[in-house]
């Protein structure tokens, strides 16, 4: 099989900030999750075919995304999750609910390829950070995500493999990363335009320290005249400027967000956060309809600290006072992230001839400047 290789750090299109869309908010060096120190981010993206479905066979375009909270290590990270709407799957969360955390790679893919990443994933754990404890727990409950990319994927034909999970884990990187067709977000839709993997980052100032609250998204939901971008009621402006390649045109999918950061947190602070991720999903129209698994994830980097015997564990954590700053960074990261997707993606064919169209960008700008919403 044919497959395309992106590395993370492939070269950026034109991201929503530089097209002249307005957002509030401060961004990170790279604008991406990957500002957060440590945090590291890889892909496997696999296109091949064209034409007629052929089961187990293609077309292909499907991929694998990891994001890495603690770089190539199984070093422990805070955690805490939320669903705003449960048509979907992620794994390890009835861990992160019990122990207020987890460790390693967190996976996002297609709907029908969480097992073999998840499996996957604690395989290169095993082969990597093997234990020598009577009891060797390396290969964790890895947390693992997903979206339907059945549209333009022979999906059942189940094309991600672990071998792709073990490329995507070590190319892992930190830094820019490409946005888009990639990754698990490879066969993707956003608001019936073509969608994909999107990233943003928020600089956020509490006392005389600064952290940073870094969003990834996988976006794959939303209806045509859902779409809202700075505002502006664009899905309504362009429901008529691109085909909708499904006949029902509000058919939903799903979104995984991811949300990083560097600030100390407590879990159930975490889990607040991943809430505010919803907001910024309907900043951007997200309605979380009924046929979309809309399940967000935060994690923080700072791990409680063992004494000197490992019999007590001490949490450091931003004050409840400051959170809502951490509020505001996440609902901006996770908005723009998802626009960042949509902006980055390109049409794309598929199964049985079926295309999904990018938005056309020279329309987008029209209606931005009609709303006087475009910088110069």
């Amino acid at each position: 099989m044919a497959v395309l290789a992106i590395s993370p750090a492939f070269a950026q299109k034109q991201r929503a900030r530089e097209f002249g869309i307005p957002f509030d908010g401060k961004p990170g060096t790279h604008n991406a999750i990957t500002d957060v120190p440590g945090v590291m981010v890889g892909y496997k993206t696999k296109i091949s075919g064209k034409g007629k479905m052929e089961p187990e066979k293609g077309p292909v375009r499907t991929g694998v995304t990891v994001i890495l909270p603690k770089g190539k290590s199984d070093e422990p990270y805070a955690a805490g999750w939320f669903c705003l709407n449960g048509d979907g799957e992620m794994t390890g969360t009835t861990y992160i609910d019990e122990y207020g955390g987890t460790s390693g790679a967190i996976g996002i893919t297609n709907t029908n390829s969480v097992g073999v990443v998840r499996d996957a994933i604690g395989e290169w754990n095993l082969k990597n950070f093997k234990s020598t404890e009577l009891f060797d727990f390396s290969f964790g409950l890895p947390v693992v995500a997903e979206t339907w990319d059945g549209l333009l994927n022979d999906i059942n034909g189940l094309h991600v493999s672990k071998e792709d999970v073990f490329e995507a884990l070590d190319k892992a990187s930190s830094g820019k990363i490409a946005e888009g067709n990639v990754g698990g977000g490879t066969g993707m839709s956003l608001f019936l335009f073509k969608g994909g993997s999107g990233t943003s980052s928020r600089v956020v100032k509490i006392g005389e320290k600064e952290y940073i609250v870094g969003a990834f998204v996988q976006g794959n939901f939303g209806a045509r005249t859902d779409l809202v971008i700075a505002g502006v009621p664009v899905g309504q402006e362009m429901k008529d400027d691109a085909k909708i390649v499904l006949n029902n045109p509000y058919k939903d999918g799903s979104i995984i967000v991811v949300i990083g950061t560097d600030a100390p947190m407590l879990p159930m602070m975490l889990k607040q956060i991943a809430k505010r991720a919803s907001l910024g999903v309907a900043r951007t129209g997200g309605l979380g309809r009924n046929s979309s698994g809309d399940i967000f994830l935060a994690f923080s980097t700072v791990a409680p600290k063992p004494n000197s015997d490992g019999t007590i564990l001490t949490w450091d954590s931003v004050s409840k006072d400051y959170m809502d700053r951490l509020y505001e960074a996440t609902v901006q990261a996770t908005e723009e992230a998802i626009i960042n997707a949509l902006m980055a993606a390109e049409t794309m064919d598929g199964i049985n001839g079926n295309v999904i169209y990018e938005i056309p960008k020279d329309r987008l700008k029209n209606v931005m400047k009609k709303y006087n919403r475009l910088k110069k």
